[in-house]
């Protein structure tokens, strides 16, 4: 394989939403990817408007993504794109992402990873088929002191874990802004597009995901209640769960969209034997150490050499200078990128370039969705084992 930059196709993102736009931004950050096509929207008009944005060719700006696999197969292989970002409601994940994979192309793809866990188990055995790469898109994963986090959890600092709180609140769907319309909340709110889900398919599965990717340990029973505050309303829009782990470890995850006047609180504890640590993603830079009789202390983010080697890989800037959530995004597309191009030139990527979230995940989030779904609507709100 030459030195060359990776070539990114994307589906969705049009110029009405603003994720498609942290995705671009996210992976070209590192330099090494650059935007050559896209489907920006289901509207062809839309997605030559955002297209246009972007400065890409009228002959790489699609009217639907089957005819952008279609005439991106066409190109010579120089010239068509390596992987795709799919960015789109839930309900089209699975299909595009199949194509992608069926074409040899790798994939990002926004959580949950589709629309059910019976699409994320074909995806799943395609990725294994294939040998391709897939990421998904849990984006909190990537902030450096959530690197520093897990490292230390997995070093022993907290001795052994007891009890893990982490907590999503947001309080944007206070009110059915979805009849409104010009937001997002349509699809969201929609069964049809966005699953079985409201609030915990959103971001019930973003806490569910950090929860298992800073203690390593897996939930296996879930008890929960749903609820549906907002008249009207078809699916959740908050939501409590009590989560048992491996290793006896137990954790109370919430996830509210009606939380009136919250922005995007989201945080995580996560208390052992030894010490405890906190993170919270308004202030991302800075993760607290408690530990019993004494002052708890800040761990400042920074590529200052007093982190884990983990967290000084994913970090850019020295300490005081604040990295935020594009860069984040950034670090997960960096390592994907990292993993894509050791396989294209026969190599084994390192452990640090494969720490992105995977297929696996995305199965996992989709199992959570079904579990936290059984148990949550069911009269008594009982134990539920993990569905597979």
């Amino acid at each position: 394989m030459k030195n060359r930059k990776l070539r990114m196709g994307i589906v969705g993102g049009g110029k009405n939403g603003f994720i498609g736009a942290i995705h671009i931004r996210a992976a070209i950050m590192e330099n090494m990817v650059e935007l050559v096509c896209g489907c920006f929207s289901s509207s062809p008009e839309v997605s030559k408007e955002s297209g246009r944005a972007w400065f890409l060719p009228e002959n790489r700006i699609y009217g639907s993504y089957h005819e952008m696999f279609e005439k991106e197969m066409e190109l010579p292989e120089d010239e068509r794109m390596d992987f795709v970002a799919i960015v789109t409601p839930n309900h089209l994940h699975f299909e595009p992402a199949m194509m992608a994979l069926e074409r040899g192309m790798h994939v990002v793809l926004d959580k949950p990873m589709t629309f059910s866990l019976e699409e994320a188990k074909l995806l799943q055995k395609k990725v294994e088929e294939t040998g391709l790469a897939l990421a998904l898109t849990h984006v909190y994963t990537g902030y450096p002191a959530v690197k520093e986090m897990k490292t230390r959890i997995s070093n022993g600092e907290l001795g052994k874990l007891r009890r893990v709180y982490v907590e999503y609140p947001q309080g944007w769907l206070s009110e059915r802004i979805e009849l409104v319309g010009g937001n997002n909340a349509g699809w969201r709110t929609n069964r049809s597009q966005s699953g079985k889900a409201g609030s915990m398919g959103d971001i019930g599965t973003h806490a569910w995901h950090l929860c298992e990717y800073v203690t390593g340990l897996k939930v296996t029973e879930i008890c929960a209640e749903l609820n549906t505050f907002v008249a009207g309303r078809e699916i959740d829009d908050d939501g409590t769960a009590m989560m048992r782990m491996e290793n006896g470890v137990k954790a109370l995850l919430s996830a509210s969209q009606i939380a009136i006047g919250e922005e995007n609180s989201f945080n995580i504890r996560v208390y052992g034997e030894k010490a405890g640590l906190r993170w919270k993603q308004m202030n991302p830079n800075e993760l607290y150490i408690l530990r019993g009789g004494k002052p708890e202390e800040i761990v400042h983010i920074g590529n200052n050499g007093n982190l884990s080697q983990e967290a000084l890989w994913n970090t850019r800037t020295p300490a005081g200078h604040p990295e935020g959530f594009i860069e984040a995004f950034a670090n997960i597309y960096r390592n994907f990128t990292l993993t894509v191009m050791a396989g294209m030139r026969g190599e084994k990527p390192s452990t640090n370039m494969l720490d992105f979230p995977n297929v696996n995940d995305g199965v996992r989030g989709m199992q959570f969705i079904e579990t936290v779904v059984k148990s949550g609507w069911s009269d008594s709100q009982k134990w539920t084992n993990w569905v597979e």
